[in-house]
């Protein structure tokens, strides 16, 4: 009952910028944290940037200082602003929370369903 919908992914030049969103919607108590993950074809799924219920962020080597993770809580809503973008960032992104859902005993990870991004160069 709950699902993470994803947007904002598409073709970008290199150098270029994109804004992705995902919204969490269904019987949700609280979320713990959001976070963004990316898989690029014949690679292992790679985890991206994180922020948690108090806002704190963390990002991996790979795209610290290019680009930005920011919540909407009153939405439920996760963002990643992806600026100054490389090729090696194509991949598929997906949307990650971690939130108790109500009438459950426990927090768990649910997952979007991807959303592509293609930086040409």
């Amino acid at each position: 009952q709950v699902r993470l919908v994803e947007s904002g992914g598409g073709l970008v030049q290199a150098g270029g910028s994109l804004r992705l969103s995902c919204a969490a919607s269904g019987s949700i108590f609280s979320i713990n944290a959001m976070g963004w993950y990316r898989q690029a074809p014949g690679t292992q799924r790679e985890w991206v940037a994180v922020i948690t219920s108090g806002g704190e962020t963390n990002y991996s080597d790979s795209v610290k200082g290019r680009f930005t993770i920011s919540r909407d809580n009153a939405k439920n809503a996760v963002y990643l602003q992806m600026n100054s973008l490389r090729p090696e960032d194509t991949a598929v992104y997906y949307c990650n929370a971690n939130l108790f859902a109500l009438g459950t005993r426990g927090s768990r990870d649910y997952w979007g369903q991807g959303t592509q991004v293609t930086v040409s160069s």
